[in-house]
């Protein structure tokens, strides 16, 4: 059978750039976007787009019949920040969207998933550098007790079904292509806005509050990657570490003022303070790049450079 995918969440901040790019490598006409409401012009306009709600298990089956699919991206879930304040909402969204692919594929339905999961599995007791692959994993978030779930589940789906689910934890990601999400790492994109529109950003975190982070581009070059893997080379069936950059509200300070030096931060730590002190400020991924030769690309200099020059229109 020829790879037809299903991208779910096909609207949001990751959703958005996926669909480009698989549009891209496999044919507009193979990759269906779909998601429970329209996505921006460039969305719609390149290839079939579905509403479709992440909830609605009969739906979601319709549409996986309708268009032959194969692959199933799974990206629809309510992040950290916005999770905290909506919790069971956050809950029943992120778990039962991935029961309903799972078990689609258990039916055979669908052959092969993909399914995001975050640093925020990860928690206060978790060794903050060098983040193992295998650590003590004791979330204090609803989103990331979520994530943890959801791992367990897709390990077990495997084991017990054979069900070829895979999957990533996320750090933090940046992109110009989509504005941020309600996450707690989104300060790393809002900072190149307010940068350019009014040269000055308060900062919701601490100065010294260092995060794992990542260039849009090279996490969805992960994505694929991992799917486009043999399935002999994917020995971890929870989720791989996955690792980019690593800094800090300072940092990326200093970073932005090489191109805006009159660019200037303050400091009003909120409720999601609490949040990223939870999470690692490091990641070991020694096992994904190994196993399926992960390598992440743009320095937080390059991200900088890229990030200024395609938001200065905008501004």
């Amino acid at each position: 059978m020829k790879k037809r995918i299903l991208i779910i969440g096909a609207s949001g901040q990751i959703g958005t750039e996926l669909t480009a790019y698989l549009r891209s490598k496999h044919g507009s006409h193979k990759v269906i976007a779909s998601d429970i409401k329209e996505g921006n012009q460039e969305l719609m306009e390149s290839g079939p787009f579905e509403i479709l709600d992440a909830m609605d298990y009969n739906a979601i089956q319709d549409v996986v019949i309708r268009h032959e699919i194969t692959d199933v991206y799974l990206m629809a879930a309510m992040l950290s920040a916005t999770a905290e304040k909506f919790p069971m909402k956050a809950w029943n969204l992120n778990m039962n969207s991935l029961f309903h692919v799972l078990n689609l594929a258990k039916d055979n339905k669908i052959e092969k998933i993909f399914w995001p999961s975050s640093i925020a599995v990860f928690g206060p007791t978790t060794p903050k550098t060098n983040t193992p692959q295998r650590t003590i994993m004791e979330p204090s978030t609803v989103y990331g007790i979520s994530k943890q779930t959801g791992e367990r589940w897709c390990e077990y789906y495997f084991n017990k079904y054979g069900v070829d689910v895979r999957s990533i934890r996320y750090p933090g990601l940046i992109s110009y292509k989509t504005m941020p999400g309600g996450g707690t790492t989104d300060y790393a994109v809002d900072i190149y806005h307010k940068a350019l529109k009014h040269n000055k950003y308060i900062c919701f975190l601490n100065a010294e509050t260092t995060l794992p982070m990542m260039f849009m581009d090279d996490a969805i070059q992960a994505t694929v990657n991992i799917m486009e893997a043999d399935e002999s080379d994917i020995h971890v069936r929870n989720s791989y570490n996955l690792a980019g950059l690593s800094f800090n509200p300072e940092e990326i300070t200093a970073s932005i003022q090489k191109h805006l030096p009159d660019f200037s931060i303050e400091y009003e730590a909120d409720f999601r303070q609490e949040i990223a002190d939870s999470w690692p400020q490091s990641i070991d991924d020694t096992e994904a790049r190994k196993d399926w030769g992960w390598e992440h690309k743009v320095s937080l200099d390059e991200m900088t450079g890229i990030m200024l020059k395609n938001l200065k229109d905008q501004y």
